[in-house]
């Protein structure tokens, strides 16, 4: 891999620019992490920074709703924004020469956002629109529910909010949501491609750097107390949600974790896909995943399966999870190595992949983790590492979650 050039400079205010030369590509992209998510919803108003991620490039400064999507289209932005539980989130792609440009566009859309009353209706329905979705995508629906019962509240709250708290957001709790969350201290700007750190720090201190601080918002924190449940769904089908213990991205063994659910779930020859599905039919598809907020981690499983096998494949499932302690084979995770060396070396290329993965070290860290770094960090695990990770948090201590026409037993057990 090439060496990284990453430079940090932090504003007066607060504010902090990582920037990643990649002199080899022709792009640049940038990603802009503004702490506004949804653990800042107002009790009873989940949803407002999911509907405020839509309203903010619905004019901005001198420009209303066109002509911001007109100049943004005519410097080629391929751009993103949403709401997640720690930031409101907004990026984009275009070719080097039009960042700076871009930059100063979008200092209009987090700084002078016009929120307009009459562009309300819309953005309403459309997150309306996407919580009734989940009710025709029931796995999607149970990993979001698996989160509200396995984290502390608002922590395991979705970000999209529910329909409930949606219906009493209005434009002007939107624009009270920017005003009390919007500010320099703990924003992050990701910035990658064939750009100048100096031209790009320049731009930003010109933009942003008049941004007045001003006290941070919080949030209480209700502990979650689920440990089994099921939501009735007449189908044919049962989709089944399971979460335990790990570690947050910050802790040191942070790799050792994510190769043990690689191991039980990274590919088709992992431990789920190949015990679960395909020797015994049970399901017809099945995963694992790693999730980290600040300070704490769970592993988020799931299975879909038919009514009839539902039972059987939650038993196989969880006596899976179970037994990665009593041993893993180098072959195993010598596989999951060769699939992150993949990752890695796709990421290399990707300005809108590094834009995004310098910002989220920043805020996890608080430091770069470079791709380099990450290799050898993923080449030195061994496989007694992995399984020192794996007792120290075993999975126990499930939470589970149905969604079905009948609920489950929990019949394995944990020692």
């Amino acid at each position: 891999m090439n060496p990284q050039t990453i430079q940090t400079h932090r504003l007066p205010n607060g504010l902090t620019l990582v920037v990643e030369e990649m002199p080899n590509v022709q792009s640049a992209s940038f990603s802009i992490l503004v702490p506004a998510g949804s653990v800042y919803d107002p009790p009873g108003h989940n949803g407002t920074a999911s509907i405020l991620s839509d309203m903010l490039t619905r004019g901005a400064g001198e420009r209303d709703s066109k002509q911001l999507s007109m100049d943004l289209d005519n410097l080629g932005v391929q751009r993103h924004e949403s709401a997640s539980i720690n930031f409101i989130s907004i990026g984009g792609a275009t070719i080097a020469e039009n960042l700076p440009t871009a930059l100063r566009i979008y200092g209009d859309v987090i700084l002078k956002p016009h929120l307009p009353a009459d562009q309300f209706p819309a953005s309403m329905a459309g997150a309306e629109q996407a919580l009734r979705s989940l009710d025709d995508e029931p796995r999607q629906k149970v990993i979001l529910e698996l989160r509200r019962r396995c984290y502390d509240s608002p922590w395991g709250l979705p970000s999209e909010g529910d329909l409930e708290g949606l219906k009493s957001n209005t434009a002007d709790s939107v624009r009270a949501h920017h005003e009390r969350c919007f500010l320099p201290e703990g924003t992050i700007i990701g910035v990658a491609g064939k750009i100048s750190f100096a031209e790009i720090a320049e731009v930003v201190e010109e933009v942003f750097g008049e941004w007045q601080t001003k006290p941070a918002p919080t949030f209480e924190t209700v502990p979650h107390k689920t440990v089994q449940d099921h939501i009735h769904h007449d189908s044919t089908q049962t989709h089944i949600g399971i979460a335990y213990n790990s570690v947050p991205y910050k802790a040191d063994d942070y790799y050792a974790a994510w190769a043990a659910v690689g191991v039980l779930s990274g590919g088709m020859s992992s431990r789920l896909f190949t015990e679960v599905r395909e020797k015994r039919g049970l399901c017809y598809s099945v995963f694992a995943s790693l999730n980290s907020l600040p300070d704490e981690g769970r592993v988020l499983c799931y299975a879909g399966t038919t009514t009839e096998r539902a039972q059987e494949t939650l038993d196989v499932t969880l006596q899976e999870l179970v037994r990665l302690k009593d041993g893993i084979e180098d072959r195993e995770l010598d596989r999951c190595k060769a699939r992150a060396k993949s990752s890695l070396i796709m990421q290399q290329e990707s300005t809108g992949a590094r834009a995004s993965s310098i910002a989220r070290d920043w805020y996890h860290l608080g430091e770069i983790r470079t791709l380099e770094v990450v290799r050898e960090k993923i080449e030195s695990l061994t496989v007694p590492q992995v399984l020192e990770h794996v007792n120290n948090y075993p999975a126990r201590d499930f939470t589970i979650l149905t969604i079905g026409p009948e609920a489950l037993e929990v019949n394995v057990e944990v020692s």
